[in-house]
């Protein structure tokens, strides 16, 4: 099959020493000898570059290999023709237009569902793309008519279109990153349902200068021993010398590159012999962008706030994560959990030993139950958000980790020790977190012992509106257009039985924040872990 290259850095950085050893695959040290493409963002605009002859033999790859172009964001293919005749218009990457954006495309493996028919019993299965004419497309997702056609014959370009086609179908505005990876990954799953034994489907997917998508459902060929995946690796500081494994070749990176530098590479075969590759999880899609993966909502958030989201002049973007409209729930959770615990409001009374504040962002909520706790830790992703905690004071500790990294401390010896609370909030931390499960059995882990309390925003979701899928499973939750997630009643009901907390208090239809002018409802909830469950 084919074989990808991709790099996404944090500063203009040129691919020459990576392409030298992957265009010796095209037909040298492999067998990849059926053509191979290049697309290279530059601003707003890609230069690409096709040729149907053997990349190892191409003049136009020679000439490339030689010319140091920088870029933030690159992709490289080189093909063995498994779907489609060796010829120009069946090169990748494929690109399209769409939204004011130049997006490119590139794939290895073979796509089921939009392959071309081998044999009379996958004639009559309309799952499968005939290969007969465009109309012949799946649609996928919400769309109901394409707009994206292929020009050549392979399943890769017929699959790229549908995606796009799918995507514009769902989104009227610029969609933010949070919203475009979780569509991205539905697609994905649409993909490769029903025929998940013989689908192969590694892409990568760029969509301007910052950023590019990832995807692996790795595989081998009826017949065949060869496992196409995909890999990554990550150069950043301090750099040091990378030997290639296709040519006698190595750069010791410490004396060309600067500490600003940071590079993501994706490869379907690591490049290296000395670096340290991983390969990408069945199903794992990561967006790169700045030179770092990503795939957690609150990081790909990060990202959009740092300016590197899609950008466009064609259509309005999606509105961020409304932050400035969440500052209101510190005080309204404190009020909550001083009602569910029987304190009055103003009282200064310390009611709790040690606290910790999940995912405490710039220390608002810390400052709103200072006065109630005697030790008070604060805990957040973000190393910027941290440092924001930090100088407001109110905190005795500050973790720079997830919540799991709140339950060890270090003793007086230097030694790590697993440390207990009695009382863990979480202020607007829920709407950044799919799967709330995890961080139910980390808040048990910290109230053992003893037992205490749990209290925290969720933004909940109008279960009516939810068009269920009786195929798929329910997780109980779903993300919003303003890439925040809605978790369903039933689903944090099922959580806390699940854990051993009962319900102190729990205050529906709260004013949280506001979207587009309207307010977004939600519920403050207090949870109680009695000693005798304390595990």
């Amino acid at each position: 099959m084919c074989q990808l290259l991709g790099m996404n850095c944090a500063s203009p950085t040129d691919f020459n020493f990576s392409f030298k050893g992957f265009k010796c695959r095209g037909g040298e040290t492999d067998v990849h000898a059926h053509g191979w493409g290049l697309a290279i963002y530059e601003g707003r605009g890609v230069r690409t570059f096709h040729d149907p002859l053997p990349c190892a033999a191409s003049p136009i790859a020679d000439m490339v290999s030689s010319y140091p172009i920088k870029t933030l964001n690159m992709m490289a293919h080189i093909r063995y023709a498994t779907q489609g005749a060796v010829s120009l218009e069946n090169v990748h990457p494929f690109t399209r237009e769409m939204w004011g954006i130049q997006w490119t495309f590139a794939h290895n493996g073979e796509v089921r569902k939009f392959t071309v028919p081998r044999n009379p019993q996958e004639e009559n299965n309309s799952n499968n793309f005939c290969g007969g004419t465009t109309t012949d497309i799946p649609l996928l997702g919400k769309c109901m008519k394409a707009v994206y056609h292929p020009v050549g014959d392979t399943d890769s370009e017929a699959v790229f279109c549908a995606m796009l086609n799918a995507l514009r179908a769902e989104f009227t505005t610029l969609p933010t990153l949070p919203v475009l990876y979780e569509a991205i990954q539905r697609l994905c799953c649409e993909i490769v349902r029903g025929h998940e034994e013989k689908t192969i489907f590694n892409f990568l997917l760029g969509c301007g200068q910052f950023t590019m998508f990832a995807f692996s459902w790795p595989g081998s060929r009826d017949g065949s021993k060869v496992w196409n995946g995909l890999h990554y690796l990550v150069r950043w500081p301090p750099f040091s010398t990378a030997v290639l494994k296709d040519v006698d070749y190595a750069v010791d990176f410490s004396k060309t590159n600067t500490a600003n530098d940071r590079v993501a590479i994706i490869a379907t075969k690591p490049l290296t012999t000395n670096e340290n590759w991983k390969e990408f999880k069945k199903g794992e899609l990561l967006m790169f962008s700045n030179g770092l993966p990503y795939s957690k909502p609150y990081e790909l958030c990060q990202v959009e706030r740092c300016g590197r989201g899609l950008s466009s002049r064609a259509i309005p973007r999606g509105e961020i994560c409304p932050i400035k409209f969440s500052y209101n729930i510190p005080k309204l959770l404190r009020e909550t959990v001083c009602q569910a615990l029987g304190h009055k409001e103003g009282d200064q009374k310390v009611w709790a030993e040690r606290a910790v504040d999940l995912g405490c962002g710039s220390g608002q909520s810390g400052a709103q139950f200072r006065q109630c706790v005697k030790h008070l830790t604060g805990v957040d992703l973000s190393p910027e958000m941290a440092e924001e905690a930090r100088e407001s004071s109110c905190y005795d500790r500050i973790i720079v980790g997830d919540a799991e990294c709140a339950l060890h401390e270090n003793n007086q010896n230097g030694q790590e020790g697993r440390t207990w609370y009695d009382f863990i909030f979480a202020c607007d931390l829920f709407p950044y977190v799919e799967d709330l499960q995890p961080i139910f059995q980390t808040v048990r882990k910290g109230l053992e012992g003893k037992g205490g309390t749990l209290a925290f925003s969720v933004e909940l979701l109008d279960e009516s509106l939810n068009e269920s899928n009786e195929e798929i499973a329910d997780p109980g939750f779903v993300m919003q257009s303003c890439a925040r997630f809605a978790h369903k009643r039933w689903y944090i009901s099922q959580l806390c039985k699940e854990f051993g907390f009962h319900e102190l208090l729990r205050k529906e239809s709260t004013v949280l924040r506001q979207h587009c002018g309207k307010d977004v409802l939600g519920a403050l909830v207090v949870l109680e872990l009695p000693p005798s469950e304390a595990v």
